[in-house]
């Protein structure tokens, strides 16, 4: 568990997921994303697996759920890399969670998963998104024409990732 201000981030639990749902019923934070509204329980265990191929934290403000992000551990020829997907709650944002969540994601991803490439797609109409991951490393690769339905239109979105260097490797002390 780690906290920055008010901020506390931790790992996602099984009873988080309510919350969870609930952010990503708010109409904004859909738009945002591709969930979809009106969104209930029952989809929650499939689209929110806590397991080992899925990492999710989530940021509290005085107990309540304010954010989550999840990475999803990618396999195979793919192992090096994983993918992101981040909401905050409408009542939260423009309050450093954003940047909290992304900060321990990071972390999770380069110092404990030893990953070297970070995937995320944004669309291309949310700049305060886009400069979040610009500040964290994140390029953009390609812009996905029509990529989703939202709102009555379809929109674009860009292919983000973060590469980063190989990790340095630790020597034992010698006597």
């Amino acid at each position: 568990m780690s906290g920055v201000n008010d901020i506390v981030i931790r790992g996602a639990e099984p009873e988080d997921i309510a919350a969870i749902v609930a952010i990503g019923n708010q109409r904004s934070v859909a738009a945002g994303t591709l969930g979809l509204l009106y969104q209930s329980l029952a989809d929650g265990p499939e689209r929110f697996r806590l397991d080992a191929t899925h990492r999710m934290l989530v940021a509290e403000i005085d107990g309540r759920i304010a954010g989550s992000i999840g990475l999803m551990l990618y396999r195979n020829r793919r192992a090096h890399a994983g993918g992101i997907g981040m909401a905050v709650a409408e009542g939260f944002q423009g309050r450093g969670i954003g940047t909290a969540l992304m900060a321990a994601i990071i972390d999770l991803a380069d110092n404990w998963y030893n990953l070297r490439r970070l995937e995320l797609e944004v669309y291309t109409d949310n700049d305060v998104a886009i400069r979040l991951y610009k500040r964290f490393g994140f390029v953009i690769e390609g812009t996905h024409r029509s990529y989703a339905y939202r709102e009555g239109a379809f929109v674009d979105a860009y292919a983000m990732a973060r590469l980063r260097d190989e990790p340095p490797v630790a020597t034992r002390p010698e006597n």
